[in-house]
């Protein structure tokens, strides 16, 4: 018997942010919406675009981090697989829905630039907990250390700090 493959590879935009709840069983379950774009250019060369929504669902652990790290309008990128439930409405007639269940999570924007979470990948139980680094007032230079000759060590490399800076994992 052949292979079969169901597998889906997105790039796009959130367009909302995540809902977290949880299953009777107390499975995390989190939808999210992400908007992808595509452009392409007629015969009459007028520039064209159009947009794709689509409802992406993580499960467990995925789902609890990415409820805490993704917010509206983040760049993300997503593996995972089609899967189409069909449920009968309030109303008695028959609905059905495709959605994607991600199994790994990339965050590409640069608040979170190669921040990736997955189920092959070792994460933290608690996200919320990782402090910040902060940069006290001790550390900072003074004014008047600035204006003379600075030594400089050539195989220190420089760190960057900045005060409200979001520290992925």
């Amino acid at each position: 018997m052949a292979r079969s493959l169901n597998k889906v590879q997105l790039i796009g935009n959130l367009t909302r942010d995540p809902e977290l709840r949880y299953t009777p069983s107390g499975a995390a379950v989190c939808t999210i919406g992400l908007a992808t774009n595509r452009q392409w250019v007629t015969e009459s060369g007028e520039k064209k675009e159009d947009v794709e929504f689509h409802r992406l669902v993580a499960w467990n652990k995925l789902a609890e981090i990415c409820s805490q790290l993704l917010k509206k309008g983040r760049k993300i990128y997503v593996e995972g697989r089609l899967q189409t439930r069909s449920w009968q409405g309030s109303d008695g007639n028959q609905r059905q829905t495709t959605e994607i269940v991600i199994s790994d999570m990339i965050i590409l924007d640069p608040k979170g630039a190669g921040v990736s979470v997955g189920n092959e990948f070792d994460v933290p139980e608690s996200v919320g907990e990782i402090p910040a680094i902060e940069v006290s007032q001790e550390e900072k230079p003074k004014k008047e250390e600035k204006k003379g000759k600075k030594e400089v060590n050539k195989d220190e490399k420089p760190k960057k700090v900045e005060e409200d800076e979001e520290i992925p994992f």
